[in-house]
């Protein structure tokens, strides 16, 4: 699913009324599609829901508009996205279908933002390996870990897309990032990204 899909979507409700609201919200739209849809298929793993997740967004997204208070409509449009992942998670969870291994009160230290080496590896690992371990990193944690290391987001705008504190925010981060690091390990060591300490 591409922006012209959402675009025709849009375009065959009745929300595009004003040309001028909708030209603007197409075009910083469509300069972001890419991440939102990219984040939604790492959020969900799956094509059609995160197809799906996505137009919702925007739909939404449209619908509120005028509240955009036009700082970064990247953070807004993620922020939608994340909720909606989240509602429909936690009423998987509601359903007995759950991922998250978190313990909200573990506390983990983190290095300043922007400087782990868990950040540094992450930027230098791609390909299906890091995405297939990033599938198996429990939710709540992948969703803070995508948000920071693949979106760039800053633990502000992950704690207001998430509606946690920052210390949560922080706490998955660590708890993420040491997941991801494990799973990644020996592909790094393989790859000679890391070298076994002697």
């Amino acid at each position: 699913m591409g922006i012209a899909a959402t675009k025709g979507i849009l375009a065959g409700t009745m929300l595009f009324r004003r040309d001028a609201k909708r030209d603007r919200f197409e075009r910083l739209t469509e300069q972001i599609f890419p991440s939102l849809f990219g984040t939604a298929l790492r959020l969900t793993r799956d094509r059609e829901e995160a197809s799906d997740l996505a137009q919702e967004a925007v739909i939404r997204a449209y619908e509120a508009f005028e509240r955009f208070d036009g700082r970064n409509f990247k953070a807004w449009m993620l922020r939608i996205l994340t909720n909606l992942y989240i509602n429909k998670y936690r009423q998987r969870k509601r359903a007995g279908i759950s991922d998250s291994l978190e313990d909200e009160h573990t506390a983990e230290p983190v290095a300043p933002e922007g400087t782990t080496p868990d950040r540094i590896l992450f930027d230098n690992l791609v390909g299906a390996e890091v995405e297939e371990a990033l599938g198996r990193v429990p939710t709540d944690f992948r969703t803070a870990v995508l948000l920071s290391d693949v979106e760039g987001l800053t633990y502000e705008e992950i704690a207001e897309a998430t509606n946690v504190p920052i210390g949560t925010v922080r706490s998955r981060l660590a708890r993420g990032r040491a997941i991801l690091r494990k799973e990644l390990e020996q592909y790094a060591l393989e790859q000679g990204y890391i070298r076994k300490e002697q």
